[in-house]
């Protein structure tokens, strides 16, 4: 396999839909092993359609290039709840890959 599954998590806040079915928000990611490359990516989200959105925004971005990009894009472009809970699980999943290097 050239690729290697990584996991970031973060708290929910609470009155969330998705807290009443996890107490963590959970991001995965399958990387490029060589180039770092988010090939896909997957979170805990309730709803299909806010996993499917956060798929898209991190899709093609390479963690070689840091973090800082697709957690602004987090910020942006999300303006749910669960916002920063996405932006600090993104976080945790690039120090999860930084350890691996």
């Amino acid at each position: 396999m050239n690729t290697v599954f990584i996991a970031g998590h973060a708290r929910l806040p609470s009155g969330m839909a998705a807290q009443s079915i996890y107490e963590t928000l959970t991001i995965t990611a399958e990387v490029d092993i060589k180039y770092g490359v988010i090939v896909t990516a997957g979170c805990t989200l309730a709803t299909d359609h806010g996993k499917d959105f956060v798929k898209q925004l991190l899709r093609g971005h390479s963690l070689q290039d840091g973090i800082d990009k697709p957690v602004e894009m987090i910020k942006a472009h999300y303006l749910g709840k669960a916002g920063n809970a996405l932006a600090s699980a993104l976080k945790d999943l690039y120090k999860q890959y930084k350890s691996t290097k």
